[in-house]
């Protein structure tokens, strides 16, 4: 529930008859964006863009603890520029948007609006890096970038989106590798521990992967409609780019020798995931750890003596330790109840004359609207026992939607029914052969999502051509 334009509460639609609707209906009516002029461009207001700055903290913070450094380079790359690595300009050049006028005047050369940000570093680190005292570099920035999307969705795919994009060069293939995977762990920490959102990892297909990468790595997660997500990559480059740009060092034996390189990203497709793990019939749902309000505190008949100033004393007493706000307006309790479920908030906590006078208050959970009547006297305790039991319930939720719509299979015929009775990710064997993997996009409409760092041998022979498989490959329908 939530408000119209005219302070009205209204329903939104149940997201088990519209999955859909009721994504749009959530991310409108939360007030987490509105759409601009331009198609495929959101203006994310500040509900959603406090939501990506917790994120951004806590990624930023570990980056910075395992010794990566933040930048910031230009938005346009001159085409002569972006051509350098022919199969990183094929694989982006059906989104790439260009610039071809400088006001009145038309530019010598196009400028294209960084769709992904590989070449500039690839250019910076041919100039930085001459010797392996300057290695390894490990960059960062927070920035945005654009993609001319043909469909799009808040949050999910979108003309331009905010991200970070993290750009590294080693002495060694083991060590691009190596950073390639640490920072994929970085990656699932935040989702399962901050987002609480399982995800496997894996390794994309040669299909699949970044254009212009040796090794994709990818952290997959399910929503709640049974639609896979994909969630946050790491590419692991070799010494291609470097091959392609020029990028050498001297090393300890005063040999030249080029470097091996990684690239990273996870963006505001993030907001769209949690939204879609998370959510239910009544809006959002925010895991604690990541919510820019922990808890809101309604005053209950607060025109009464005593009950603002009781509201105000455990807002400044739980400030300390938790993100409170106090919704001290003139609108009523029950509206305030709607509009806060709506956005999501893990905690409410009512106060009103009577449980000042029984030193008590009513906690309410936001994921299954349990109210308990708590003592005043161990108020920040439970507080904390809440906030970390609807953390774990939340993670434990999906989990749980995970394992229910997980399936494997021997035949492309029993993937896609398998997928036409019950959405999710569907385990089979493949022989490592693109023509197979061609072959169940087509007959299942559905794509290889990974290649699991954990392999189990369901069988000996690929779903498609029978002959002997390589790996066990996780399929599934993806946004």
């Amino acid at each position: 529930m939530s408000k119209d334009k005219q302070g009205v509460v209204e329903a939104i639609t149940n997201r088990d008859v519209d999955f859909a609707r009721w994504y749009t209906d959530v991310v409108k009516k939360a007030g987490l964006i509105e759409y601009s002029a331009v198609k495929g461009c959101m203006m994310i207001l500040p509900y959603g863009y406090a939501i990506w700055e917790q994120i951004k903290s806590e990624l930023d913070r570990q980056l910075k603890a395992t010794g990566h450094e933040n930048v910031y380079f230009p938005m346009f790359i001159p085409e002569s520029l972006l051509q350098k690595e022919k199969d990183h300009v094929e694989g982006f050049a059906p989104e790439v948007a260009w610039v071809t006028h400088g006001g009145e005047n038309e530019l010598a050369e196009r400028l294209c609006i960084r769709p992904t940000s590989e070449v500039l570093f690839c250019e910076y680190f041919a100039n930085a890096i001459q010797s392996h005292r300057d290695l390894p570099k490990k960059y960062n920035q927070w920035c945005s970038v654009v993609r001319w999307e043909k469909t799009t969705r808040p949050f999910l795919r979108t003309t331009e989106f905010l991200w970070q994009e993290g750009h590294t060069a080693h002495a060694t293939a083991e060590e691009a590798k190596q950073e390639a995977l640490d920072v994929l762990e970085i990656y699932a920490d935040i989702f399962e521990n901050l987002l609480a959102m399982p995800v496997l990892k894996g390794r994309k297909t040669d299909k699949e992967k970044f254009a212009g990468a040796k090794e994709t790595y990818t952290l997959e997660a399910l929503m709640h409609d049974g639609q896979a997500l994909q969630s946050g990559t790491t590419h692991n480059f070799g010494d291609g780019f470097a091959k392609a740009f020029g990028i050498q060092y001297t090393n300890k034996e005063n040999k030249l020798e080029h470097v091996h390189q990684s690239s990273w990203g996870v963006t505001t497709r993030m907001i769209g995931g949690l939204i879609m793990t998370h959510g239910d019939d009544n809006g959002l749902i925010i895991p604690p750890r990541i919510a820019p309000i922990q808890l809101v505190i309604i005053p209950v008949a607060m025109q009464k003596e005593g009950v603002l100033d009781k509201a105000n004393e455990l807002k400044n007493r739980l400030s300390d330790n938790f993100r409170v706000k106090l919704d001290d307006s003139d609108r009523s309790p029950g509206w305030k109840y709607a509009e806060y479920e709506m956005k999501g908030i893990p905690l409410r906590l009512e106060i009103g004359p009577k449980d000042i006078e029984a030193n008590q208050a009513v906690l309410v959970r936001r994921d299954n609207r349990e109210k308990t009547i708590i003592s005043l006297d161990n108020l920040e305790q439970e507080v904390a026992q809440a906030l970390e039991g609807l953390q774990k319930a939340l993670y434990q939720s999906a989990l749980q939607n995970r394992e229910n719509r997980t399936s494997q299979v021997s035949t492309v015929d029993e993937l896609k029914n398998a997928l036409d009775q019950k959405p999710g990710f569907i385990k089979a064997m493949w022989c490592g052969d693109v023509a197979c993997e061609n072959a169940v996009k087509e007959q299942a409409t559905a794509t290889s999502r990974l290649i699991p760092f954990a392999q189990e041998q369901l069988s000996k022979t690929c779903l498609v051509c029978g002959k002997p498989a390589t790996d066990m490959v996780v399929w599934g329908r993806a946004y």
